[in-house]
């Protein structure tokens, strides 16, 4: 007698339904957080009053738009891989090179560092 075989269950989630998140979700969610936020300090901190208001809230309105239209899970634009990646690494760029612009290199320095090592292992899950 021969058992019947089960078949293995797929690795992509049921339709309707997505995957459970990881701590690495987590911390790339944080990272974009951290990265939006430094923007408007950047922008609300390093210029003049009236345009105090304009960078404070447009750098990190235009960040979230890029963002969304490229990065996101659910992006508007459906976009190669490394054009995901690279979109997402110029915003890190420039959170980072916002925190050197107000003389906290070493802020920016390692948000740097913890931005592109938790995207490189949150990319390299996705190609798993």
């Amino acid at each position: 007698m021969s058992d019947p075989q089960t078949p293995a269950p797929s690795a992509e989630p049921a339709p309707g339904t997505r995957a459970p998140l990881s701590a690495i979700d987590i911390l790339a969610f944080l990272c974009e957080l951290f990265a939006i936020a430094s923007l408007a300090v950047w922008g609300f901190v390093s210029w003049p009053f009236p345009w105090n208001i304009v960078a404070g809230v447009g750098a990190p309105l235009l960040a979230v738009l890029v963002w969304a239209l490229f990065v996101s899970p659910r992006a508007v634009v459906a976009v190669h891989p490394f054009v995901r990646a690279v979109v997402e690494l110029l915003v890190y760029a420039a959170a980072t090179i916002a925190w050197w612009s107000m003389g906290q290199a070493w802020i920016g320095l390692g948000f740097g560092v913890v931005a592109v090592t938790i995207g490189v292992i949150a990319g390299r899950r996705r190609f798993a």
